[in-house]
């Protein structure tokens, strides 16, 4: 298992998406906020695989699990 702290842009990178943070921020102010209960791996602007990868680093407490809570809180508030 990585042991390795993933930032935020690792994880854009990881999801595929342009990962400098003007374009992490431009994401998330186009895609925020979520209405409350919406998980973010249900949110309809992720692929199949991309919401694969959140639902499943997210249920597991897995490696990713603290970067994608951090964009799970970023695209809630």
């Amino acid at each position: 298992m990585d042991l390795s702290t993933h930032t935020m842009s690792d994880l854009f990178a990881q999801l595929g998406l342009p990962s400098e943070e003007a374009d992490i921020q431009a994401f998330i102010a186009v895609h925020r906020p979520l209405a409350g209960g919406d998980a973010l791996a249900d949110a309809p602007f992720w692929t199949l695989a991309q919401a694969r990868f959140l639902r499943e680093e997210f249920v597991e407490d897995a490696d990713w699990a603290e970067v994608v809570d951090q964009l799970n809180l970023a695209l809630h508030e």
